[in-house]
């Protein structure tokens, strides 16, 4: 049955203490309550250090089989390597996120300078990668985007080797000046790009940034939406990550995200509710 997973670029931020995460969860605890009110994960803290094997251990016992972590290569592998002569560092990676079995996505996620002329290196590299494991390609070079022979050059390579394309649609925050401290710091480090609705794999995974608006961000996701729904009715498990620049209602967005696709998809299953964050005491 197809199913839809909605989640943030975090598990554990300040100013969802209190509110989505209870203040008395130690640090290391509080992806089970993220987990109550989202079903994926992006894993981004991957992409500066492998993790222990025994830290993901307790993340794969803190989210039930159903959880989606979709965990970015490290930044040797992408960035300064460029996916050559990896193979200690990726070693070391899939033995470090292997408790979390088919709850991971492994997602490449590669530089702004990566080029069409690069994506030889990239299908040798998806090939070379574990069968069975799940896997996922963004890039951000505009020519992937604009020309379409780089753009079918890249649809053959990740298609080879049955990888979605992640599309990091920032159409929306880009459409006015930015209003706060937080847009204004995402407004030089976001890139801006067109936005893709083309998928390759029965389990799409698209990267949604909105405004610190409410308002905003849920009008600017209406094209989501219809699309997710239509994914959904292929039989098709969508992922989608909702961020803002200061991310302090993402959690909750992304459940508002999942119920207005429900309303056009009926049949989709509802998210379980959350635990109650208890509120703080006087004494």
């Amino acid at each position: 049955m197809a199913r839809l997973h909605v989640g943030c670029a975090m598990w554990n931020h300040k100013a969802w203490l209190g509110r989505f995460l209870p203040q008395s969860h130690p640090a290391g605890e509080r992806l089970r309550a993220y987990a109550g009110w989202c079903n994926a994960v992006e894993g981004n803290t991957t992409f500066y250090a492998t993790p222990a094997r025994k830290t993901v251990t307790t993340w794969a016992g803190q989210t039930d089989p159903g959880f989606r972590f979709v965990v970015k290569l490290p930044k040797v592998v992408t960035h300064e390597r460029r996916l050559v002569g990896v193979e200690a560092e990726m070693r070391a990676f899939l033995d470090a996120i292997e408790p979390l079995g088919e709850r991971a996505v492994l997602w490449t996620q590669l530089p702004g300078s990566f080029v069409p002329a690069e994506v030889d290196a990239l299908a040798r590299f998806l090939r070379r990668l574990p069968a069975g494991l799940r896997r996922a390609v963004e890039v951000r070079h505009p020519l992937f985007f604009t020309d379409g022979a780089a753009t079918s050059l890249l649809e053959g390579a990740l298609a080879g080797a049955d990888a979605e394309w992640v599309p990091f649609d920032t159409t929306v925050f880009f459409q006015s000046p930015p209003t706060s401290e937080a847009e204004r710091e995402a407004w030089g480090r976001k890139p801006r790009l067109p936005r893709r609705t083309q998928v390759l794999t029965d389990q799409p995974i698209v990267r949604y940034l909105g405004r610190d608006s409410v308002e905003e961000t849920v009008e600017g996701w209406r094209a989501w939406t219809a699309v997710v729904a239509g994914w959904l009715r292929e039989g098709r498990s969508p992922t989608v990550f909702v961020h803002t620049p200061d991310n302090n209602d993402a959690p909750a967005l992304a459940r508002r995200f999942h119920d207005e696709v429900r309303a056009l998809v009926p049949s989709l299953e509802a998210l379980p509710e959350p635990e109650p964050v208890e509120p703080a005491t006087l004494f």
